[in-house]
């Protein structure tokens, strides 16, 4: 039904002069915090990033995980403040990308990340939990171990109790 979407994986070319900054993040490291005016991507070189947003109510909701490869970033403009938290959910190597450098990145694959997370939003609103757990596995396949339960859950906008029994109903043999 859901085709594997691979990570991100950019041609970044940099302007001469301008500098990335590779950096060793902690477990648990905030890197952005909701309302920075300082937002900046991160390349994920090792390790594993997530972002997300906390509701009024104190919940946390993901928006994406960032293993490896992969790019974690809040798509708010360098001047405006971020809607997302970003940190280490494991210790992790990454590259930081200031959002006001000039940099020349590949439109094709910018097209394909709005086309994973368009995807993503109609799946949230229409899907069932067992269909919504089923392409997480597809595209997270290396991190279905390394996250707990509860954050697998938040990500496809579920409950705790609702993913146990998707992933029961996944293992139930078809008649």
């Amino acid at each position: 039904m859901y085709r594997r979407c691979v990570p991100l994986n950019l041609k970044i070319t940099l302007w001469d002069g301008y500098q990335m900054d590779k950096i060793n993040v902690k477990k648990k490291q905030v890197l952005q915090r909701k309302g920075s005016l300082q937002s900046k991507g991160y390349i994920v070189e090792s390790g594993l990033l997530r972002s997300y947003t906390i509701d009024g109510n104190g919940k946390e909701h993901i928006f994406m995980f960032g293993p490896e490869g992969w790019i974690v970033t809040d798509y708010a403009a360098a001047d405006e403040p971020c809607d997302l938290y970003i940190d280490a959910l494991e210790d992790s190597v990454v590259i930081q990308i200031e959002k006001n450098s000039e940099l020349e990145i590949d439109l094709k694959k910018i097209m394909k990340r709005m086309r994973v997370l368009q995807r993503r939003i109609v799946m949230l609103m229409s899907e069932s939990a067992i269909d919504r757990y089923n392409h997480f596995i597809l595209t997270y396949p290396t991190i279905v171990q390394r996250v707990p339960q509860y954050m697998i859950a938040s990500y496809l906008g579920i409950t705790p109790e609702a993913l146990s029994a998707a992933k029961s109903q996944r293992l139930k043999p078809r008649k």
